[in-house]
């Protein structure tokens, strides 16, 4: 573990899969937090997809540059790759090394002076950051607690339990997970949903749904005290 500049908890939102919702999520949850009177940021250090190489114009930092007008891109990012493919391979085509470790100190410095820091991961649980590093070294170097964003739609049930069974196994505590609609054309919605509560080695915290548009998150159900207040 990492020797942790910051004693302020850090809660690592990851999800089943890319185009899970997570950065939706996070900037929601955000919002939410911020509105209880919490001081909380949400930080994206890590992302790849950036047009013309300008991480402002990449939609996840977007979202949370919106959500938090007073940071800057340097604020909320460390590492931004302009092709928008796995960050293991931007990283080595541009020539920089990603570390755990790095990110993970990195992380923590923003975390000082806060109740509370949300760090929103890339991708699923086992992308890698190197060759021999994956994001769950970063999370393990943060100590932090983990949010799982479930993308609602066909498979989400097979996603959902691998990814909570492999956070588990890397020794690191699942503190609940969201369900996030993407299809509101999914089939038996209700019943993918109950097996997933049955099923799930963490309790659900809330349900995101889409309101018409993408930029309308709405999160219903969550209760902060539950998770934030023990994270």
């Amino acid at each position: 573990m990492s020797n942790c500049l910051s004693k302020t908890p850090i809660v690592f939102v990851t999800g089943t899969d890319t185009d899970a919702g997570k950065s939706w999520v996070t900037a929601a949850l955000l919002r939410t937090l911020r509105a209880q009177g919490l001081r909380v940021d949400a930080l994206k250090p890590l992302v790849s997809g950036c047009p013309d190489g300008n991480p402002a114009a990449n939609a996840d930092i977007a979202l949370l540059l919106q959500t938090q007008p007073e940071k800057t891109v340097r604020d909320l990012c460390l590492h931004a790759f302009e092709p928008p493919i796995a960050p293991h391979v931007a990283a080595e085509r541009a020539g920089v090394e990603i570390h755990a470790e790095t990110l993970a100190r990195w992380c923590r410095r923003r975390a000082e002076g806060l109740d509370l820091l949300l760090v929103e991961g890339v991708g699923g649980w086992r992308v890698p950051l190197n060759d021999h590093e994956s994001l769950c070294h970063w999370a393990q170097a943060m100590e932090a607690q983990v949010l799982l964003v479930v993308g609602m739609k066909l498979g989400c049930i097979n996603h959902a339990l691998l990814t909570a069974e492999a956070i588990l196994s890397d020794g690191l505590p699942l503190q609940g997970w969201l369900a996030n609609w993407l299809d509101p054309h999914m089939r038996e919605p209700e019943a993918n949903l109950a097996t997933l509560q049955a099923r799930m080695p963490a309790p659900l915290l809330a349900q995101a749904h889409w309101c018409g548009h993408a930029s309308q998150l709405e999160l219903a159900g969550l209760d902060v005290n539950r998770w934030v207040l023990n994270a």
